[in-house]
């Protein structure tokens, strides 16, 4: 079933070929979270739902019934964004040869990534999603004042330091809101060297930075797939909604999941 009725719209392969490549390299750069959370699919656009285990429960009762404990399923929620191609565009693109201009594709692909980060590390209230520093049960701590001192240095090594103390071991990776980013930036007297550097050098560099965390936030997780990975049932990809008024109007959609396994794996400081 074709549902993002490519085939029967006015839409050249050629200029299909020319939105896919933009709205993906738009959203790539974007996108925070796929840089370190595994991925887990794709696994269809029709799969609505799916397991999210609780490690730490996660058992199967004895008897003639069981059931298993720690298991709970959730609905897969879709993201989508919306723009419009105006046919005077598409037309002067044919008849001179000149490229068609695809800002509004990729300015609804920035819009797409950003609320998919936002889905991953603030979850929805509305709609009862948990994120990586909304989640209950995580490991709370308080965040120093990053602009005086090793204060950012010492904030993250007693981070690292609670995952030892917990058996949390793997790829670790560090997430902060843009203010504490620039903070970060800052240059130790007498070592020569950023806040930045010296942090980086004990997460391998994984250290990144959204727009969608507010001011003094950051997260960091250790992002092994037993801890927490991202379910994906349709990637990124556009659709064809109408034509309107001779306009062209296309939605981007996807569907994703982010499943916390492990709780100790996720240290919130705020």
């Amino acid at each position: 079933m074709d549902y993002l009725y490519r085939e029967g719209s006015p839409i050249s392969a050629e200029l299909w070929e020319k939105i896919d490549d933009a709205v993906v390299s738009t959203a790539k750069k974007i996108l925070t979270g796929r840089r370190f959370i595994s991925i887990y699919g794709p696994v269809g656009a029709g799969v609505q739902s799916i397991n999210v285990d609780n490690l730490s429960e996660l058992d199967e009762t004895e008897g003639n019934i069981s059931v298993i404990r720690g298991r709970t399923y959730q609905h897969i929620p879709l993201i989508n964004e919306d723009f419009s191609l105006l046919w005077r565009d598409l037309e002067f693109s044919e008849q001179t040869g000149l490229p068609v201009d695809l800002s509004p594709a990729m300015r609804a692909a920035t819009q797409c990534a950003l609320k998919e980060d936002e889905l991953i590390f603030l979850g929805s209230e509305e709609l009862g999603y948990k994120g990586l520093l909304t989640e209950e049960g995580v490991i709370k701590l308080p965040v120093s004042d990053w602009s005086d001192g090793e204060n950012p240095f010492k904030d993250i090594s007693a981070g690292l330091a609670k995952f030892v103390e917990n058996g949390i071991a793997g790829r670790k990776a560090l997430v902060v809101s843009p203010d504490l980013f620039v903070k970060l930036q800052r240059i130790q007297p007498g070592t020569g060297i950023t806040e930045y550097d010296r942090i980086s050098r004990l997460l391998d560099g994984n250290i990144f930075s959204t727009p969608v965390l507010k001011n003094n936030k950051a997260v960091l997780v250790c992002a092994e797939p037993q801890n927490i990975d991202l379910v994906i049932g349709q990637d990124m990809i556009t659709s064809y909604l109408e034509t309107k008024n001779l306009n062209h109007y296309f939605r981007i959609i996807e569907t994703i999941l982010l499943r916390i396994k492990n709780k100790e794996a996720v240290i919130v400081f705020g």
